[in-house]
């Protein structure tokens, strides 16, 4: 039996159950237990957009800041292992690059959206 003569036979349907058919029960949507609301997240527990993005900025800025540190650290003789050096200013340069991909996408995003009309 080839292939296309197999796929012919399936009946729709057949390989997905459908879960409600039949059933009028709807599923219960409560928050996890134990799981409190900060300002930074909303009534369902999901964190806002703003404190991700500030959380994001401030991870970049603390590998820029350690990665300066530490470069300057080598420069002065106080720190003598080059390849925590160097594998710390490669991590700020990916974390610089990541941020700034991300802020083009935003702002392509936005571009996009000002665009529409209603």
């Amino acid at each position: 039996m080839d292939f296309a003569s197999a796929v012919s036979k399936v009946i729709p349907g057949t390989f997905a159950p459908d879960i409600a058919a039949g059933s009028n029960d709807v599923p219960n949507i409560s928050p996890i237990p134990g799981l409190t609301q900060t300002p930074e997240t909303d009534a369902n527990g999901a964190t806002s957009f703003k404190a991700t993005l500030s959380k994001m900025l401030s991870d970049v800025n603390d590998k820029l800041n350690t990665s300066d540190q530490l470069s300057q650290d080598l420069a002065s003789g106080k720190e003598s292992d080059v390849e925590k050096v160097v594998t710390s200013n490669e991590e700020a340069n990916l974390a610089l690059q990541f941020a700034m991909s991300i802020r083009t996408k935003v702002l392509d995003a936005y571009t996009e959206i000002s665009r529409m009309t209603v």
